[in-house]
């Protein structure tokens, strides 16, 4: 078999770390190299000629997670004064979906992604990169008299309990709930 592209090997790359960045939110870090590159089409030993290990991975999936997220909260929003209570309400909507409790893969990876970043050492870059991710969806979620950590809070404890719970009509409550608080303080 021959030598891929310059271009090729880009696009095998950048459809790793997609991949990656989908499968480590929906089951975690711990996906074996030999499953994620099953998933993405590829051989076991392509990943060796893209990634100088897993760890090289899951930092770069994470931050392909993160800019999907500040895309998403971003995209089509070019809010104004006026216009940035709407974007953040638009937000705690869809965050607070049972489409979003249910689909973790597409989801944010402030929740899916907190418990393998918490096992990560403190040197790694996902660390790193997963700390200024916070930050930045807390500094969009603040508001004239509202606490951007505080409803970042609600909204990833409320997620992780209601995916928690999925079975049980707690979760829909779950769900209820911090939307009323988050909406009510608004």
């Amino acid at each position: 078999m021959g030598r891929v592209s310059q271009a090729q090997a880009e696009e095998n790359r950048r459809r790793v770390v997609d991949t990656a960045s989908r499968l480590f939110r929906e089951r975690g870090t711990q996906v074996s190299v030999a499953d994620l590159m099953k998933a993405a089409g590829l051989t076991h030993g392509a990943f060796y000629k893209q990634f100088a290990s897993k760890e090289a991975l899951v930092d770069e999936a994470t931050a392909h997670a993160f800019a999907e997220l500040a895309q998403r909260y971003s995209a089509g929003l070019e809010w104004r004064d006026g216009q940035r209570a709407a974007a953040q309400q638009a937000l705690i909507d869809a965050y607070l979906s049972v489409e979003h409790r249910d689909d973790p893969a597409n989801g944010c990876p402030v929740a899916a992604l907190a418990t393998d970043i918490a096992r990560e050492g403190g040197g790694r870059e996902a660390r790193r990169v997963y700390a200024e991710g916070v930050a930045d969806f807390a500094d969009f979620l603040a508001g004239d008299d509202q606490d951007g950590i505080v409803r970042l809070c609600t909204l990833f404890g409320a997620l992780v309990l209601s995916r928690a719970t999925k079975d049980s009509p707690l979760s829909g409550e779950i769900l209820a709930a911090a939307h009323a608080a988050l909406t009510e303080a608004g």
